[in-house]
């Protein structure tokens, strides 16, 4: 299932994302009319799902699904907002004992195999018809869906509201409201968040029970605050971003910390780094995140090795985290995405310091942050220890650590501009798990 933010397709509404009209230092934006890239030039409109009820090698009933998937062999994938739109279609016989028929949408949390190791957070029916005229029908183009018992062929169209928000318990024994999570399914983490849609057909005690189901996506709309007036700009015209040097409002400094070791098991080394990250602390997944560099070192050949753009390493950590079926927390860390760093063109370096501007490319598939109940998937960006020959760290922890957010859909405003140059732009996405205590020093950032 791909998520990727810039190609989101809504049937129901679409809402550019456009500059806020009361900035007054931007200039008045345009409307692009050709495509942007990973963006589908022709809208296409809602994918068909066709999924039957079969009995003797007959379809008793046919469910269609209108959802914004790219394929039809794809899950259902709706977006918040969305409905989930569809026709329901029923041959009922004569003699048919058909008692009722019913719409669920229910949303897990799954942690084991165990009924009990089951969270259901959203959990709502639709009466779609029923035998009984006490309960509510929805309305059938079909003259058989009009009368007490079904005949022949029957249709109804369905549109569904999924909630922006559900009620669930926190854990500590009482309850708080949530934003829908986005699904989740990943083959090497023991916990899941899935969605289902099912049609009940209730018969009287002769005959069995019958069902149509299936998953589908879910897909949350989160947003970031637009970026700096000034980060703005520079997306807008496809300028340079100014460091937080010029742009105090539009980054966060981190620190700073020391890098402290030994060279060649006897040298000593002391480096400070200042690593700043661009405002606000959320990205939308398949954009990047603009980084910051500044180092000062007493010594001009340490400070060469250690800014070097290879020795340099800012990663971005997901953590998931859940309640498992013992009752204990689980945990588990994984490197996402990694910095590419090279020289800043726009501050001034001297032998003693030196400044270097990086991003870390955000896959389109990242999972957006989370939290739900006993449930949560967050991000945060660490600075590692530096990787440079023949150096050995004085400690293994990270020197600096920064929680951020992940979005699905772009802010109001320019889209984020890459700026990595070819020669920095790593090609490699890491996948292996590592553990890191977040850590974050208290000192006054140096000057510069």
């Amino acid at each position: 299932m791909d998520v990727s933010p810039p190609s989101y397709r809504r049937f129901s509404s679409v809402r550019p994302g456009l500059v806020p009209e009361n900035v007054d230092e931007l200039p008045p934006y345009t409307r692009r009319t050709a495509a942007l890239p990973n963006e589908p030039a022709i809208r296409r409109g809602p994918t068909e799902h066709i999924f039957f009820l079969t009995e003797k090698n007959k379809n008793l009933a046919t469910l269609r699904l209108y959802s914004s998937a790219k394929s039809s062999k794809s899950l259902p994938t709706f977006f918040e907002k969305e409905n989930i739109n569809g026709i329901l279609e029923i041959d009922a016989e004569k003699g048919d004992s058909i008692q009722s028929i019913t719409a669920v949408v229910t949303g897990r949390i799954i942690t084991g195999a165990n009924a009990g190791d089951t969270v259901t957070f959203l959990n709502h029916s639709l009466p779609i018809w029923s035998k009984s005229r006490d309960v509510p029908r929805i309305p059938s183009p079909s003259e058989g869906a009009s009368k007490a018992k079904l005949l022949g062929r029957c249709e109804w169209p369905l549109s569904i509201p999924l909630p922006r928000t559900v009620v669930a318990p926190n854990g500590t024994g009482s309850k708080e409201t949530y934003h829908l999570p986005e699904t989740f399914l990943e083959r090497h983490t023991n916990a899941s968040v899935q969605y289902d849609f099912t049609i009940h057909i209730s018969r009287g005690l002769t005959r069995s029970d019958s069902r149509i189901k299936t998953a589908f996506g879910y897909i949350p709309n989160t947003r970031p605050a637009p970026p700096s007036e000034l980060r703005q700009l520079a997306y807008h015209h496809g300028s340079p971003l100014l460091g937080p040097h010029s742009d105090p409002s539009g980054w966060k400094s981190l620190g700073p910390a020391t890098a402290r070791g030994v060279m060649y098991r006897q040298q000593p080394v002391k480096v400070e780094c200042l690593l700043s990250l661009a405002k606000p602390l959320s990205y939308t997944r398949g954009s990047i995140i603009p980084c910051f560099m500044a180092l000062r070192s007493s010594d001009e050949n340490t400070l060469g090795l250690f800014s070097t753009p290879s020795a340099i390493s800012v990663k971005l950590l997901r953590r998931v985290r859940f309640l498992n079926p013992d009752n204990l927390w689980d945990e588990s860390v994984q490197e996402v995405g990694s910095a590419s760093w090279w020289p800043s063109a726009g501050v001034q370096s001297h032998p003693n310091a030196c400044h270097m501007e990086g991003e870390i490319k955000l896959a389109k598939d990242l999972r957006p942050s989370t939290a739900i109940g006993h449930f949560s998937v967050s991000y945060h960006v660490s600075l590692q220890q530096f990787d440079v020959p023949h150096y050995q760290a004085q400690e293994k922890r990270p020197l600096v650590s920064e929680p951020v957010e992940i979005a699905t859909t772009h802010a109001k405003a320019p889209r984020p501009k890459a700026y990595a140059p070819p020669e920095y732009t790593s090609t490699v996405r890491p996948t292996e798990h590592i553990y890191a205590v977040p850590y974050s020093s208290g000192l006054t950032p140096f000057p510069t």
